[in-house]
C-alpha cells in the first residue's frame, strides 16, 4: 500500500461523509460544524463550496442531480444548480426539506444511501448522551421509516456486496455491528460484527471483498476487517481524528479519508484535511439517493 497523501489541504472543524459521485466523478465532503459541503475533482483539481442552512451531518448525490443533505433539523434537498459550489456573495442556494423534524439540542450526523436508492441517516445530541440520537430511512418520496431510537452517536453504515447485510457504529459502543437484512431491506438480527480499541469507531465503507474499512476517531488510523470480523489492515495516519473513509478516483481504488480538527488543543497541522491513499483497494459504486 502506497502512502497516505493530502487530497485537500483545509481546516474543516469536522471533516466527514466522503462519498465518490460517480456521474461527476468528483468526491463529495462536509464539514459538519463549518456548514458546507465540499466537492472535490481529483483530475482538474478543482474544488467547490455550498453553504447550508444549518450544520450538515452528510451530502450525498441525488439520481437526477443535486444534493440530499442530512441537516441539524432534518433532510432536505438542493437541486443541480445549487450542488456546483456557492451561490456568490448575498445568494441562497435553492433548497427545500423533504423531512423536517427539529428536536433541540439534536443535530445529524453520518448518512449513507442503500442499495435501493433511500438515505439512512444518524441523528445524536450535541452533548453526546446515550439515546438521544437515532436511524432513520427515508424513502424516495419522503417517507419515514424509524430504524433505531436509542442511539449515542449514529455513525458509520455500509452494505455487503451482496446486500444481505448492513454494518453500522454507534461510536460510544467501540464496535462494529452487524444486520441482517429482510425482504424490504430492513435490518433485523443485530450483532456484534467485532470490537475496536484504540479510538472509537466512526464512518465506514465496504469493498469490493466485503472488507469493512473503520476510521477510527481519536485512534489515528484506519482499519480494515475482512468479512469475518478479523483485523486484516491497519493505515496509520498523521493526524489524531480520521472520521470516514470512502474509495473513489478513477476505478474506485483510492481511499479517501475525511479528518476533524474540533477539540483538539494542538492539532496536527493536516487535521481537518482530506487525505487519501491511492490503490488502497476496490471499493463498490454507491448509489445515488433516488429521490
Amino acid at each position: 500500500m502506497t502512502a497516505v497523501e493530502v487530497a485537500v489541504r483545509a481546516h474543516a472543524a469536522l471533516g466527514e461523509g466522503p462519498t465518490w459521485d460517480s456521474a461527476a466523478d468528483r468526491l463529495i465532503w462536509v464539514d459538519i460544524l463549518g456548514s458546507r459541503v465540499h466537492t472535490y475533482d481529483p483530475a482538474t483539481g478543482r474544488r467547490t463550496a455550498l453553504a447550508t442552512e444549518q450544520h450538515v451531518g452528510a451530502a450525498k448525490p441525488r439520481a437526477g442531480g443535486g444534493l440530499v443533505v442530512n441537516l441539524r433539523d432534518g433532510v432536505g434537498l438542493y437541486p443541480p444548480a445549487a450542488s456546483g459550489g456557492s451561490t456568490g456573495a448575498g445568494g441562497a442556494a435553492p433548497f427545500h426539506w423533504l423531512h423536517h423534524d427539529p428536536v433541540p439540542g439534536r443535530r445529524a450526523n453520518d448518512a449513507a444511501v442503500a442499495p435501493d436508492g433511500s438515505l439512512w441517516c444518524g441523528t445524536m445530541r450535541y452533548d453526546e448522551a446515550p439515546g438521544g440520537g437515532t436511524l432513520t430511512r427515508i424513502a424516495p418520496d419522503g417517507t419515514v421509516r424509524p430504524l433505531l431510537d436509542d442511539v449515542a452517536v449514529s455513525n458509520g453504515t455500509g452494505w455487503s456486496p451482496d446486500g444481505r447485510r448492513v454494518y453500522y457504529v454507534d461510536s460510544p459502543t467501540r464496535r462494529i455491528d452487524v444486520f441482517d437484512l429482510d425482504d424490504d431491506g430492513l435490518p433485523l438480527n443485530r450483532r456484534a460484527f467485532t470490537a475496536v480499541e484504540d479510538g472509537f469507531p466512526d464512518g465506514l465503507t465496504v469493498d469490493a471483498e466485503g472488507g469493512v474499512w473503520v476510521a477510527l476517531w481519536d485512534g489515528g488510523a484506519v482499519r480494515r476487517y475482512t468479512p469475518d470480523g478479523a483485523l486484516d489492515r491497519v493505515v496509520p495516519l498523521p493526524v489524531r481524528r480520521p472520521t470516514a473513509c470512502a474509495f473513489g478516483g478513477s476505478g474506485l481504488t483510492d481511499l479517501y479519508i475525511t479528518t476533524a480538527r474540533t477539540g483538539l488543543a494542538r492539532p496536527h497541522p493536516l487535521s481537518g484535511s482530506l487525505l487519501v491513499v491511492p490503490g488502497a483497494g476496490k471499493g463498490l459504486p454507491q448509489p445515488p439517493f433516488a429521490g
